[in-house]
């Protein structure tokens, strides 16, 4: 595992927090799938913001479960070629989600898991969706998690994340986990920044809406998803 993976993965991976993650992962899955009525032989995919982690079995499970390898195309910053020896007919693009070396609607679907809150800044979270936005020929449906969930799921402590950011990042350097304490790193967006962000990325070219799955009945995840007009 890098070591990047190893600041994100603090859960082991047998215990219960990923067995949960695991298997709320396979909801949205789910929830992609009926968005965009797949699986279809003639619908490609853009997975954007893969990871060359292999210690959990949802790390990319897009190109774990999607059926029909031949039509995705994953894209990331971290070297995750090894996804096109382990699913093959996938295709693995090394690449900026900030700056998608894509033409416009090159994609019948995009699709991108637990990555916005990974790119720093508003402004660079307008940016992603507006690169989503555009490389979509039909849709883009993006997944991270819901900042109003009593547990953050990256650090796997309770109640924390509702602080003030500030007092967050300085909560976490002092707890020893200053990977976290970066905006670079980990900046958490409610279901309104989304809806917001969405707005501004994509203008009226899309039908947005944002979706969630619950845990215990709270929402956990939320899923934002945009329809080409």
């Amino acid at each position: 595992m890098n070591e990047v993976n190893a600041v994100y993965n603090l859960a082991a991976p047998s215990s219960l927090p990923v067995k949960i993650a695991t298997y709320q992962r396979r909801r949205m899955f789910d929830h992609f799938l009926a968005t965009c009525q797949l699986p279809a032989q003639d619908k490609t995919i853009l997975d954007v913001g893969v990871t060359s982690d292999k210690a959990y079995e949802s790390s990319n499970y897009l190109e774990a479960w999607y059926p029909i390898k031949q039509c995705i195309t994953a894209a990331g910053i971290d070297d995750a070629g090894f996804l096109e020896q382990n699913y093959p007919g996938m295709r693995f693009v090394k690449a900026d989600a900030l700056d998608l070396p894509f033409g416009d609607c090159t994609y019948d679907f995009v699709h991108s898991s637990a990555v916005i809150e990974h790119v720093g800044s508003f402004e660079n979270q307008i940016q992603m969706i507006g690169e989503c936005a555009r490389v979509a020929r039909n849709s883009f449906f993006i997944t991270t998690p819901n900042p109003w969930f009593p547990v953050e799921f990256h650090t796997v402590l309770p109640l924390v994340h509702w602080m003030p950011k500030p007092a967050f990042r300085k909560l976490m350097a002092v707890i020893g986990k200053p990977f976290f304490a970066l905006e670079a790193n980990l900046n958490l967006i409610t279901r309104n920044q989304l809806l917001r962000a969405a707005k501004i990325a994509c203008g009226d070219a899309f039908e947005i809406s944002v979706k969630s799955v619950s845990l215990a009945a709270w929402p956990s995840n939320l899923l934002l998803v945009g329809k080409r007009r």
